[in-house]
C-alpha cells in the first residue's frame, strides 16, 4: 500500500552534523563547489564530463573539486547512473560517478563561529541566497501559461512573536516536515517533480525605541493577484 505524506517516512532522518571546521567551511565555500554539489543533488549521480559540460566547466577543473568535497565528505563514488527504476546502473568505461552525500548538515550557531569562520559562512550565504533568488525569479518569470505546474511557486512572507526556544522549536519542526515528505524512489508516486524548498527567518531589526512591531501579516503565495 503506497505510503502517505502523512505517515513516517522508511527513511530514516539523518542526525545533524554540524560543520564546525574552517577546512571544511572553506571547502564548501568555493562557488564552483557549490554549484556542482547542487547539480548532483537535483540530477542525481555524474560524472566530472558531464558536470563539466552542463556547468560549462573544464573537466579537470570538475575532477579536482569532486575530490575535494569527497575529502570532506560532502560527495562520494557511485556504481553509475541511476535507472528509471532508481537503482545504480554499471558505467561504461570504467568512468568515475558522484553523487552528493545525504545529510543534515548545519553551521554552528554565530554566536560560537570565529571571526575567521564568520568570514567563510558569510560568502558561501552570499552566493548561495543570490542563487537561490536568481533561479526562483527566473523559472517563475519563464513558466509556461499552460503548464499546471506554473503555479507552484509558493511564497510567503510573515512576522511571528516567538521566543528563541520557540524559534529553535519552530525551526526543528520545519525539518521534520521536509523529512515527512521524503521517501525511496520506489514509492514516490508518478508526477512527482523535484521541489526546491528555502527557509530563513531572523529577528526584525530593533527601533530606537523597542522591537518592531508589524501591525499586519503578509503570508500569500506568490502566484495569488495581491
Amino acid at each position: 500500500m503506497p505510503r502517505t505524506p502523512q505517515e513516517p517516512g522508511t527513511v530514516e532522518p539523518a542526525a545533524p552534523v554540524e560543520l564546525g571546521d574552517l577546512a571544511t567551511l572553506k571547502a564548501l565555500a568555493q562557488p564552483r563547489r557549490q554549484r556542482m554539489l547542487e547539480h548532483l543533488t537535483l540530477h542525481g549521480p555524474a560524472t566530472s564530463a558531464t558536470l563539466a559540460r552542463a556547468l560549462g566547466l573544464n573537466t579537470g577543473s570538475t575532477s579536482y573539486h569532486l575530490r575535494e568535497l569527497a575529502r570532506y565528505g560532502f560527495v562520494e563514488e557511485t556504481d553509475g547512473a541511476p535507472r528509471p527504476d532508481g537503482g545504480p546502473k554499471a558505467s561504461a568505461h570504467r568512468r568515475r560517478w558522484w553523487r552528493a552525500v545525504p545529510g543534515d548538515r548545519r553551521f554552528p550557531p554565530r554566536s560560537r563561529q570565529s571571526p575567521a569562520m564568520r568570514q567563510v559562512i558569510n560568502e558561501l550565504n552570499h552566493h548561495a541566497y543570490a542563487a537561490d533568488v536568481e533561479l526562483f525569479e527566473r523559472l517563475q518569470r519563464d513558466a509556461p501559461g499552460g503548464d499546471p505546474w506554473s503555479d507552484a511557486f509558493s511564497y510567503s512572507r510573515s512576522a511571528v512573536r516567538l521566543t528563541l526556544p520557540e524559534l529553535r522549536e519552530f525551526f526543528e519542526e520545519y525539518i521534520a516536515l521536509l523529512n515527512r515528505y521524503k521517501r525511496p524512489d520506489a514509492e514516490t508516486p508518478a508526477g512527482a517533480r523535484t521541489v526546491l524548498t528555502r527557509f530563513f527567518a531572523h529577528p526584525a531589526p530593533e527601533s530606537p525605541d523597542g522591537p518592531v512591531h508589524l501591525t499586519a501579516p503578509d503570508d500569500r503565495r506568490e502566484t495569488d493577484p495581491s
